[in-house]
């Protein structure tokens, strides 16, 4: 974060040079830049506090809730229905004034799937007309249990489903910060090399040049035929459209990067070629050991089989429903409210409800099927998720370990081709080598820069990815973490 803010400082006060202000800019900044700056870390920030606030939702669902509920006033003046002793009905005019307030406090029962309340109600009537008045109704204290008998306990898989699915979206987070390193890799090293090759082609069109005119001073010397001058020129026209490529090339790349990094478009990069590598011995045990505790693909498969497991038990659980209802508690009822408070009777209520389907021709027998047959699919593709996981973890690691001996290989071809280029050059204007000998070591000087490049790329790109699985730091040996609370809380 640091870092971040260091190089925001230095990027607002660069001056000026031909319009662009000038950013030179190393592979380790880079990447802190688009941690904090990219449209990808925005993305994965959102999606962490999301995920955040489910679970306190969650977490919300097994405590206690607090809620008060009122009525007041509310007025009527109407005519309703009313029968007579001998069964005769008739309407009759009804004018009244009532309210009503009540607190509750409900606490859901996770072990057992129920709900268990604490009420708390006072109601009053005001009658209008000659015979009205007031009328109090109170329920000091009721107590209200509601448990569905034989039914799914959604609390209960809920509280093996979300913790899982918590814990899945903060490694799903951190794999998110390691692939925007690696995304930036891409960026960085693609701008890399089309400055190498514009560098490279500048050079090539200025040496084009140089030899072209010593061609022409020699045909007029008689010293090479006009097959060999014609092809001096002929290298000087490719090397010319070269130039212009690598050059539409460079403000393509120029453009991505600055893009993915938020920066000006006044902005020049200038990107450094990192000069060291990570140093790390990394085996496929170990690191299969790390992707398993830390990766979101472990904790993905589990929520994935909790969530099948649950669908099977709810279908299984709708097959026939009961359910209990029971209160217990106080209530009076007078003209004052004093006295409705101090004249109690019991008031209690036991209700056992059920339904059972008779004949539903295989209905909820079916939705059971269904509900099994879809967790054996799921099965079947977490076994065959899990082996593709293994198989591209082991390739990464082969490749990584092979890649540190590629780069030694490739950072010498490329002293030896430029060495071997710069001497081809000196010999070539004393005669003393043919313009097919020199064409062919400019070839392999460009070709084997290219590789050099590539391969140093191929090595971050490998290093990035084997972090994002493990979410391991093989260079210090330590988890990769950052400070969630936080983050979710800004």
């Amino acid at each position: 974060m640091r870092r971040f803010f260091i190089l925001s400082a230095l990027l607002c006060a660069l001056p000026l040079v031909g319009g662009a202000r000038e950013l030179a800019l190393s592979l380790d900044d880079a990447i802190a830049m688009a941690r904090t700056r990219s449209v990808d870390a925005a993305v994965a920030l959102d999606e962490l506090k999301a995920a955040y606030w489910e679970w306190r939702s969650y977490r919300a669902d097994r405590l206690p809730e607090i809620g008060f509920s009122a009525t007041a006033p509310s007025y009527a003046n109407q005519y309703s229905p009313y029968m007579n002793a001998d069964g005769e009905y008739s309407f009759v005019r009804n004018r009244y004034l009532d309210a009503k307030a009540q607190l509750n406090v409900t606490q859901n029962i996770t072990l057992t799937g129920g709900q268990i309340s604490l009420v708390s109600s006072l109601d009053f009537m005001h009658q209008y007309g000659n015979d009205g008045g007031n009328r109090f109704m109170t329920i000091p204290v009721a107590l209200t249990l509601n448990q569905p008998i034989l039914g799914v306990n959604t609390l209960k898989w809920n509280s093996r489903i979300e913790p899982v699915r918590y814990a899945e979206a903060k490694a799903a987070f951190l794999s998110a910060t390691e692939d925007i390193a690696l995304a930036t890799v891409n960026h960085y090293f693609s701008l890399i090399l089309s400055r190498e090759n514009l560098t490279t082609a500048r050079q090539n069109l200025e040496i084009a040049q140089k030899l072209h005119t010593v061609a022409i001073e020699k045909r007029k010397m008689g010293q090479i035929s006009q097959n060999d001058l014609l092809q001096m020129e002929l290298n000087l026209l490719e090397a010319q459209a070269e130039l212009t490529d690598c050059e539409s090339t460079l403000k393509s790349n120029m453009f991505s990067l600055r893009s993915f990094l938020s920066l000006d478009e006044d902005v020049d990069i200038i990107p450094i070629v990192p000069e060291s590598i990570p140093v790390a011995e990394i085996n496929y045990t170990d690191a299969l050991d790390r992707a398993l505790t830390n990766n979101k693909f472990a904790r993905n498969m589990r929520r994935r089989q909790l969530e099948a497991d649950y669908e099977v038990a709810k279908a299984k659980g709708d097959m026939r429903q009961i359910n209990l209802f029971a209160q217990i508690g106080y209530t009076g009822t007078d003209s004052r409210a004093g006295d409705a408070y101090s004249r109690l009777k019991g008031n209690q209520l036991v209700e056992v409800g059920f339904s059972i389907p008779l004949v539903d021709w295989g209905k909820r027998r079916g939705k059971v099927k269904v509900a099994e047959s879809s967790r054996r699919v799921t099965q079947s593709r977490l076994r065959q998720e899990a082996m593709d996981f293994n198989q591209e973890l082991f390739v990464l690691v082969e490749r990584f370990c092979n890649q540190q001996q590629q780069l030694t290989l490739a950072t010498r071809s490329n002293e030896i081709a430029r060495r071997r280029y710069d001497t081809n050059v000196q010999t070539y204007l004393i005669g003393k080598i043919s313009t097919l000998d020199l064409n062919d070591s400019q070839v392999k000087k460009d070709e084997t820069m290219r590789k050099y490049i590539n391969e140093l790329y191929k090595f971050w790109s490998y290093w990035y990815q084997i972090r994002s699985l493990t979410l391991y730091d093989f260079e210090h040996h330590d988890n990769i973490n950052a400070d969630i609370a936080r983050l979710v809380k800004n």
